[in-house]
C-alpha cells in the first residue's frame, strides 16, 4: 500500500458543479483537480487516479475524452456523471470504458461508492 491520497479529476463545464464536487471529494479524503474542458484535462493527466466526466462539454465532448484516453492506453478509470441520461449515452459510455454511469443530481453516497473501488485499486497496484 502506498499510503498516497488518491487524486480525482472532475471534468465538467459548470463551475458550480465542479466546486460542489470538489467540496464533497475533499471532505471524503480525496485530492481533487478541476477541469472545465477536455483539452485542458488531457494536457494534465499525470497523477490522476480517477476521472469524473461530464459528457456535454465545449470543444471535446466527454465521449471524445474517453476515446482519447483509450488511444493513449490510459489506465485512468472513468465515472460518467451527466444530466443527460439516455439509453444511447449510457450504452456508449459503458462501451467506451466507463466504470460507472451516474446522473445529475447525484446522491453523495452513490458517487463516493462508485469511486472507492476505483481509487483503492491504486493502492493494490502500487501506483
Amino acid at each position: 500500500m502506498t499510503g498516497r491520497t488518491p487524486t480525482v479529476a472532475v471534468l465538467d463545464d459548470e463551475a458550480p458543479v465542479r466546486r460542489a464536487l470538489q467540496r464533497l471529494l475533499r471532505t471524503a479524503g480525496f485530492d481533487v483537480r478541476l477541469f472545465a474542458t477536455g483539452s485542458d484535462f488531457m494536457a494534465h493527466l499525470d497523477g490522476i487516479d480517477c476521472l469524473i466526466l461530464d459528457l456535454h462539454l465545449p470543444g471535446m465532448s466527454g465521449f471524445e475524452v474517453q476515446d482519447a484516453l483509450t488511444d493513449r492506453h490510459s489506465p485512468i478509470p472513468v465515472v460518467v456523471l451527466t444530466g443527460n441520461d439516455t439509453p444511447a449515452n449510457r450504452s456508449r459510455s459503458i462501451a467506451h470504458g466507463a466504470r460507472a454511469f451516474l446522473t445529475k443530481p447525484v446522491d453523495d453516497k452513490v458517487l463516493l461508492d462508485a469511486l472507492r473501488p476505483l481509487t483503492s485499486a491504486l493502492h493494490a497496484s502500487g501506483r
